[in-house]
């Protein structure tokens, strides 16, 4: 075996233990990991200048999810759970990858009173003892998330158990 090849099987065992070198439980290196932006603008800066431009995109994305069925761990059109939509989205529209669970999500943007809530905001609920939602505000108290007895769906905040669960919101 020649150097070039030593070198190079050297170089690929490098990068497969380094996909494993983030602890999965550690929000903080996540959060961290994920806290870059690569996109045209942050949805922050698109809510202060057009925030119908936001809510329209989404909608938009809603027409192209809506339905798809519910999956734990699921990533795309054959089954998608509620962190995994919201991370699609928001790489697809704004650019941002945001982390993969909705409790490292809610630790990733600035707490907003639900008063205060845009379009394109992270809306987080607490469904068991460790369980957690997320879905994207709309407007008029409607946010988009993955359901999981209906799916990609649309929901009211003042739904009975939507407003009993509502932990928090956060602005990207």
């Amino acid at each position: 075996m020649s150097l070039k090849h030593i070198v190079i099987l050297l170089l690929g065992a490098g990068m497969i233990a380094g996909c494993n070198s983030v602890p999965k439980n550690s929000a903080h290196d996540e959060i961290s990991r994920y806290s870059h932006q690569s996109g045209f603008a942050t949805p922050r800066s698109i809510l202060e200048n057009d925030p119908h431009f936001v809510r329209n995109r989404l909608y938009s994305q809603y027409q192209e999810w809506r339905g798809t069925r519910y999956r734990l761990g699921g990533t795309d059109h054959t089954g998608i759970d509620c962190s995994a939509l919201v991370r699609a989205i928001f790489k697809e529209e704004f650019g941002y990858t945001l982390p993969r669970t909705a409790l490292s999500q809610a630790k990733f943007g600035e707490k907003i009173s639900r008063n205060e809530l845009m379009a394109g905001d992270l809306v987080f609920f607490k469904t068991g003892g460790r369980s957690w939602h997320v879905g994207i505000y709309l407007d008029s108290r409607k946010f988009m998330h993955a359901s999981s007895s209906r799916g990609v769906t649309i929901s009211s905040l003042d739904n009975s158990y939507w407003k009993a669960k509502y932990w928090k919101s956060i602005r990207i």
